[in-house]
C-alpha cells in the first residue's frame, strides 16, 4: 500500500496549490484579532455622571453646570458623584432652588459620559458602570469561554467529519454572530454571541492549520502553522490602527463582518484532507482530489500509483478510543498540552494587560503585533534546521524567563517593562508556533485532530483563566508573573521527554507512532516504493 507522503512528493508536496490552499486559510486569521477589539479596547471607569435630564421639564433653560449643581451629590473630594444622584422630586424649580435636595438614589435613567479616548465602547453602550463592575475581565472570560467550548466541538468530537466541514462551519457562524454582536440592542445579546464567536473562532483555528499541513511535505510541513500565526500578528497591528482611526466598537465589528464575508464566499471551495479521506476507506474521493491537485501543480501521476491510491486501503477509525489505549499517545498528550496550557496562559495574562503598561495603548497593541511576525518567519526557518524538540524547549522556557525579569525593575518603569513583556511575548508566542506544528507531527491522522482538539482545550482553557489569574495582581502586581513564567519554565523541561518529529512523515495510525518512538518511522526519500514509481514513468495525465 502506497504511504500517502510518497503521493505528495509525486503531486507536488509544495507546489501552486499548497500555496493557494495556505493563503485561502491563512487569510481569516487576519481578520480574527478584531474580535477582540470590543472588549480589549474599552476604559472601564469612564468619566461620567447620572442622567438628570429629569430637571430639564422644570425649567428647560438651566445651564449645564447649574443642572448638575442642583440634582448630583459631591464626593468627599468635592466632585460630582459618578454612581448617585438626587432622587427626582414633583416640585417646580424655585422650591428646588430654595430646600435644595436630599435624598440620594442610584442613576435611574442611565450615565452621561464625558468625552473619553473612545466615542463608544461596550461599556459605554451597555453602561458597564458602577454596580456592573469589571465588564473587560467578564467579556474576556465569556470569550475564552467560548474558545474553549469549539476546541472540544470541532476537535475531538468532530474527527468523524472530516476536516472540510468543521472548517467551513466556523467561517459561516463568525460571519453570523459577528454581525450580531456588532447590533446587539443589550449586553446578554452581547454576551452569547461573544460566545458563538470565540467558539468558531476555536473551531476554525484548529482545523484550518490541520486541513492545510496535511496536504504539505514533510520539507515545508511547518509553514501553515507559523504563517497563520503571522498572519493573527499581523492582524493585531491591523485592529491597533482600526481602532485607533474609528474608536467605535460597532463599527469595527461591522468592518470585520465585511472581511468575513469575503471568506464565506471562497471557503466552499477549499478541498477536504485527502490523507484523511485515504484514513477512512474513501479511496475514490481521495483519488479525484490527488488528480486535481497534479493537475494544478502540473505535475504528471504514474499510473500504477493511481491504482495503489484506488486500491483497498486500511481504514483507521481513530478517536479518542485509540487515544486513550495508547500510553506512548497519552505521555506525549500531557506533555504537550502542558505546554501549550502555561505558555498560553503566560501569553493571554500579557495581552489581557495592554493597557496597564503605562504606555499608549494603541502602541502597545501595535508592538504586541509587529513582534510577532519575525518570531513566525524565524520559526519556519529554525524548526528545519534545529528541530522541534530543541525548539521549543529554548523558546518556552526563555519567554518565562524574561517574563520574570521585570519583577527585578519598578513596576512605573513604563518604558523597560513594555520591553522586557513585549520580548516575553515574543517567545511565547514562537513556542504556540512550534507547539502547534509538534503536536500535528507527534500523532497520527486517525487521531490528529483529537489531538490537537484536546490539546487546544489545554491551550484554551488557560486564556479562560488568564483574566482570573490578573485578578489576583489586586493583592501584589508580581502574583500573575511568578504563576506563568514557573509554570513555562517546568513545562519546558518535560519537553525533554519527547521525541524529535523533524523531517518524518505524518504517522498515519498508532504503529507508526511507535515505530517513530523506537527510531524505525520512514524517514522522506528513503522508501523503496517510492523508486519502484520512479522507475515506472507510464503516466495518465
Amino acid at each position: 500500500m502506497v504511504e500517502f507522503g510518497e503521493i505528495l512528493k509525486t503531486i507536488g508536496d509544495f507546489g501552486f496549490f499548497q500555496k493557494l490552499l495556505i493563503c485561502g486559510l491563512c487569510l481569516p486569521n487576519f481578520l480574527l484579532p478584531i474580535f477582540f477589539s470590543s472588549f480589549l479596547f474599552v476604559d472601564s471607569d469612564p468619566e461620567r455622571h447620572c442622567n438628570t435630564d429629569w430637571i430639564l421639564q422644570t425649567d428647560s433653560n438651566l445651564s449645564t453646570e447649574e443642572q448638575l449643581n442642583l440634582t448630583l451629590p459631591r464626593e468627599e473630594d468635592g466632585t460630582f458623584s459618578r454612581c448617585r444622584m438626587f432622587k427626582p422630586v414633583d416640585w417646580n424649580i424655585s422650591t428646588i432652588r430654595e430646600h435644595r435636595l436630599n435624598g440620594t438614589t442610584g442613576c435611574q435613567d442611565g450615565w452621561v459620559y464625558s468625552k473619553t479616548l473612545y466615542e463608544a465602547t461596550i461599556v459605554t453602550d451597555f453602561d458597564l458602570v458602577c454596580g456592573k463592575s469589571h465588564p473587560a475581565e467578564i467579556m474576556q472570560t465569556i470569550f475564552m469561554t467560548g474558545l474553549l467550548t469549539g476546541s472540544f466541538v470541532f476537535g475531538p468530537t468532530a474527527e468523524s467529519y472530516g476536516r472540510r466541514r468543521t472548517t467551513q462551519i466556523p467561517v459561516v457562524l463568525l460571519l453570523i454572530f459577528n454581525i450580531v454582536s456588532g447590533v446587539s440592542p443589550n449586553v446578554y445579546v452581547y454576551a452569547v454571541s461573544l460566545f458563538i464567536v470565540g467558539a468558531a473562532l476555536g473551531g476554525y483555528r484548529i482545523n484550518s492549520v490541520v486541513l492545510a499541513t496535511e496536504w504539505i511535505g514533510v520539507t515545508k510541513r511547518s509553514i501553515a502553522s507559523c504563517l497563520s500565526q503571522m498572519f493573527a500578528g499581523l492582524g493585531q497591528c491591523a485592529v491597533a490602527g482600526l481602532v485607533y482611526a474609528i474608536r467605535d466598537w460597532r463599527t469595527a465589528q461591522y468592518v470585520m463582518a465585511g472581511g468575513q464575508a469575503v471568506v464565506f464566499l471562497y471557503i466552499w471551495w477549499i478541498p477536504e484532507s485527502a490523507r484523511w479521506l485515504l484514513g477512512r476507506g474513501r479511496t475514490e474521493e481521495a483519488n479525484k482530489l490527488i488528480r486535481k491537485v497534479a493537475a494544478i501543480n502540473k505535475k504528471k501521476i504514474p499510473e500504477n500509483l493511481l491504482n495503489e491510491v484506488t486500491s483497498e486501503q486500511d481504514v483507521h477509525k481513530g478517536g479518542l478510543k485509540e487515544m486513550f489505549t495508547s500510553a506512548v499517545l497519552i505521555k506525549y498528550l500531557l506533555i504537550l498540552s502542558f505546554a501549550w496550557f502555561s505558555l498560553n496562559l503566560g501569553y493571554f495574562c500579557v495581552v489581557l494587560n495592554v493597557g496597564k503598561f503605562g504606555l499608549n495603548i494603541f502602541l502597545v497593541q501595535f508592538l504586541f503585533g509587529i513582534t510577532d511576525t519575525p518570531s513566525h518567519l524565524l520559526c519556519i526557518w529554525i524548526l528545519e534546521y534545529v528541530g522541534r524538540k530543541k525548539t521549543l524547549i529554548s523558546t518556552i522556557t526563555m519567554g518565562g524567563f524574561v517574563c520574570l525579569l521585570t519583577l527585578a525593575f519598578p513596576q512605573d518603569n513604563a518604558v523597560v517593562i513594555t520591553a522586557l513583556v513585549t520580548t516575553g511575548k515574543f517567545f511565547l508566542n514562537w513556542a504556540g508556533s512550534v507547539c502547534m506544528v509538534y503536536i500535528q507531527e507527534l500523532f497520527p491522522t486517525s487521531v490528529r485532530q483529537t489531538a490537537v482538539g484536546l490539546g487546544s482545550i489545554a491551550f484554551r482553557s488557560a486564556g479562560l483563566l488568564s483574566p482570573l489569574l490578573n485578578m489576583l495582581a489586586v493583592y501584589h502586581w508580581s502574583i500573575p508573573i511568578i504563576v506563568f513564567s514557573s509554570l513555562a519554565v517546568v513545562s519546558g523541561a518535560l519537553v525533554f521527554l519527547l521525541p524529535e518529529t523533524s523531517r518524518k512523515e505524518l504517522p498515519d495510525s498508532a504503529k507508526d507512532v511507535e515505530g517513530n518512538r523506537n527510531g524505525t518511522l520512514k524517514k522522506t526519500g528513503s522508501d523503496s516504493n517510492m523508486a519502484d514509481h520512479n522507475r515506472n514513468k507510464s503516466t495518465k495525465l
